[in-house]
C-alpha cells in the first residue's frame, strides 16, 4: 500500500519528449537503445537520483518523472534539465536528440509508429488491438501529467471538485500542439482535440473528457470504474488491464496511489515553462480547495457538460477564446465576459507571491507572447514548409537543451 499524504504535501510530475533523429527529422523509435546505453543493459525504468526515466506505448517517445513523491516542486525545473541534457549527450552518437511540445508537426503515424516491445508489451498489443494504436491520437500525444495527493474521502471531494472546475482553462495556458501532417490545424491544442476522441470504441473510458460528479471513493467506483470493467471484458479476456489504467478523462483518481493525475497539460519547450506551469495550476487548485474566491458546494454543481462546452472551445482558440458564461467566470472572482488569458492572469495576479520568480518571468513570457502553440504559429509566419516547420521546431529542440522559453522573433 502506497504512503497516503494530505493535500498539497507532496507533488508528481510527469513529462514526456519524443525522440527524433537529428538529420531527417523523422521520430526515433530508439528509447530502448537510449535505456540500455544508460543502464547497461534493457530496463524499462531507470531511478537517476531524484528523477526517474521510463519507456511508453510507443518506441520512440521517453518519459522522465519525479522519483516518487516529491515536496520541492521549485527546483524541479533544474532538475529534469539536467536529465534532458544527459539524454541528449547519450543520443548524440546516435544521430537523435529529444523533441519538446506535444506533437511532432510532419510524422506520419501509420508508417512511423512503432510499438513498444519489451515489458508490458503484452497490454500494449491488446489496446492496438482495441484501438489501432497508430493514429496521432496514441503515437503522437506528449504531455505532463500533474500527481496531487489526497488522505481519505473529505479531501478528494474538495480536490476533486477544483480540478474539474480547472480543466477547461488548461489548454488556454499551454496548448502546443498546433501543426500535424505538416498543416496548422486550426486547433491551438490539437492533441486533445483527438484526445476526445481516439478511444472512441471505449466511449466509458474517455467520458466526456471532463470526469463526472463523484466525490468519494464508493461514487467513483460505481460511476467510472465499474462500467469501464463491464465494457472491457469482451475485449481483455485474459483480465490483464487495470481499472485504473484505462480510466482516460482528462483527471483521473488513482486510489491505488491516493493521487488525481491531471492530464490536459500539453508538454512545452522546456522544463522551466513547465514546471511554472505546474505551479500556476497547483496554486490556483489551493485557491480553489481553501474556497477562497468560491464555495465548494458551488464547485460541485457543475455538470461535465457544461464544463466541456467551455473545454471544447479553449481547445480549438486557446487563450483568445472568449468566456461568456458569466456563472463560470464568477468561480474565479471575474464579473465580466473574459478571454481564456484575462481569466489566467486574473488568477496569476492571485497567487504570484507564492510562485518562485524564475517561475514567473516563465508565466508573464506566456501571458504576453501567447500559448507556444501562438509562438510556434507566429514563428512560421506563414510559411508551412517542411523545411520551415523543421527550421523552428529545430529552434524548440534548443530551446530543450538551453532550458529557455521560446520567443518568436518576427
Amino acid at each position: 500500500m502506497a504512503k497516503k499524504y494530505h493535500l498539497f504535501e507532496v507533488y508528481g510530475i510527469e513529462l514526456e519528449y519524443m525522440l527524433v533523429n537529428t538529420n531527417s527529422f523523422k521520430v526515433a523509435p530508439i528509447v530502448d537503445v537510449l535505456l540500455t546505453k544508460k543502464n547497461g543493459e534493457l530496463t524499462s525504468d531507470i531511478d537517476n537520483g531524484t528523477v526517474a526515466w521510463s519507456n511508453e506505448l510507443v518506441a520512440h517517445v521517453i518519459e522522465i518523472k519525479t522519483n516518487g513523491p516529491t515536496n520541492n516542486i521549485n527546483n524541479l525545473a533544474e532538475a529534469f534539465h539536467k536529465n534532458i541534457t544527459e539524454i541528449n549527450a547519450l543520443l548524440k552518437p546516435l544521430n537523435a536528440k529529444l523533441l519538446p511540445t506535444a506533437s511532432h508537426p510532419t510524422m506520419n503515424p501509420l508508417k512511423d509508429t512503432q510499438l513498444w516491445k519489451h515489458s508490458y508489451s503484452e497490454v500494449y498489443e491488446l489496446y492496438n488491438r482495441i484501438f489501432d494504436c497508430k493514429g496521432h491520437g496514441w503515437s503522437n500525444v506528449q504531455s505532463t501529467h500533474i500527481n496531487l495527493p489526497f488522505y481519505d474521502d473529505k479531501e478528494f471531494e474538495k480536490l476533486h471538485a477544483a480540478i474539474r472546475i480547472i480543466l477547461p482553462l488548461i489548454p488556454g495556458l499551454c496548448a502546443s500542439s498546433p501543426i500535424l501532417d505538416g498543416k496548422i490545424t486550426g486547433f491551438k491544442d490539437t492533441r486533445l482535440e483527438y484526445y476526445k476522441t481516439n478511444q472512441k470504441e471505449i466511449p466509458e473510458m474517455t467520458g466526456l473528457v471532463i470526469p463526472e460528479r463523484v466525490f468519494t471513493k464508493a461514487d467513483y467506483y460505481a460511476t467510472i470504474f465499474e462500467p469501464i470493467k463491464q465494457v472491457i471484458k469482451k475485449y481483455d479476456t485474459n483480465n490483464i488491464l487495470d481499472h485504473h489504467f484505462l480510466n482516460s478523462r482528462g483527471a483521473i483518481a488513482r486510489f491505488d496511489r491516493n493521487a488525481i493525475e491531471i492530464r490536459l497539460v500539453d508538454i512545452q519547450e522546456c522544463p522551466k515553462a513547465d514546471i511554472a506551469i505546474c505551479v500556476l495550476i497547483i496554486e490556483v487548485l489551493k485557491l480553489l480547495v481553501n474556497e477562497d474566491s468560491t464555495s465548494l458546494k458551488k464547485q460541485k454543481k457543475w455538470l461535465k457538460q457544461d464544463l466541456y462546452s467551455i473545454l471544447n472551445a479553449v481547445i480549438k482558440d486557446g487563450e483568445v477564446y472568449k468566456i461568456s458564461n458569466l456563472d463560470y467566470l464568477e468561480l474565479f472572482g471575474i464579473k465580466q465576459v473574459s478571454n481564456v488569458k484575462n481569466v489566467w492572469h486574473h488568477l496569476y495576479m492571485l497567487v504570484k507571491e507564492n510562485i518562485p520568480e524564475d517561475y514567473q518571468k516563465a508565466l508573464e513570457i506566456i501571458f504576453n507572447h501567447g500559448t507556444l502553440s501562438t509562438r510556434i504559429v507566429k514563428a512560421l509566419n506563414q510559411d508551412v514548409s517542411v523545411k520551415n516547420i523543421e527550421l523552428v521546431y529545430n529552434q524548440l529542440a534548443k530551446c530543450l537543451e538551453e532550458n529557455k522559453l521560446f520567443i518568436p522573433i518576427n
